[in-house]
């Protein structure tokens, strides 16, 4: 009996089909089908590093360390993290050359915070030698409120807004907190830090919020976002 020599799913090639002695005799070369054609799966290298929930939230492989952190620290960084802070980090030397007497940093938080989460924050931050805007202490009494946030929003470098679950409901009520806020989105050098919640809770009461990428405390101490933030603003003489 003569055998068909091609493989299972037929002949490559019309003329293959044509020579084989089991075949060409059949007419029409029925065991000859065009070869079928699987698009490439293409890796993104992105999905090894970060698995991101809303800005740089959810976890990520540890990545080398950022140009501007010295090669004593201690402080590890994601990619991700390193992705989203370089275009801040060059704001800020920028802005450092033109402004150098500005604040680092302009604490947004909820009155609810104030002496808890907030004052953590500002007191690792101001540990480490980082000079902060903080409503608590740059708010004289009797002061305008509005007035003395929009003047410290205009004295600093990066405004960072530290949120969690008291910020997402002070954000539904349209108080102080969501102007700030309205004003930090407006520029290039703000920093969400998430911080007892979630981007995807974030998401539901500020888009425009949870689109920037940021820290998360899920993914490292409230010491370590610090840290991160020293190095970020911290320019070496």
């Amino acid at each position: 009996m003569v055998r068909c020599t091609a493989p299972v799913r037929g002949h490559n090639s019309a003329s293959a089909a044509a020579n084989c002695p089991a075949c060409s005799s059949r007419g029409g070369y029925g065991r000859y089908s065009s070869p079928s054609y699987s698009s490439p799966s293409y890796y993104d290298t992105r999905s090894s590093n970060t698995t991101n929930s809303g800005g740089s939230g959810g976890s990520s492989s540890r990545s080398s360390k950022p140009r501007w952190s010295k090669s004593t620290s201690s402080v590890i960084y994601t990619s991700a993290e390193i992705r989203t802070l370089t275009p801040i980090r060059n704001k800020v030397e920028e802005i450092t050359v033109a402004k150098p007497d500005l604040r680092d940093v302009f604490l947004c938080h909820a009155w609810d915070d104030r002496k808890e989460s907030a004052k953590d924050l500002h007191d690792l931050l101001e540990s480490l030698g980082v000079s902060v805007w903080f409503s608590e202490k740059d708010v004289l009494l009797g002061a305008p409120l509005l007035r003395a946030i929009d003047k410290g929003l205009a004295a600093s470098k990066v405004g960072i807004v530290l949120v969690t679950p008291s910020f997402l409901n002070r954000l539904t009520k349209e108080g102080i907190a969501d102007k700030e806020l309205s004003v930090l989105l407006a520029t290039d050098r703000l920093i969400p830090i998430v911080h007892g919640t979630t981007y995807d809770a974030l998401r539901d009461v500020s888009p425009l919020l949870a689109s920037r990428s940021g820290l998360d405390t899920e993914e490292d101490s409230l010491e370590d976002v610090a840290k991160k933030l020293s190095e970020l603003v911290t320019i070496s003489d």
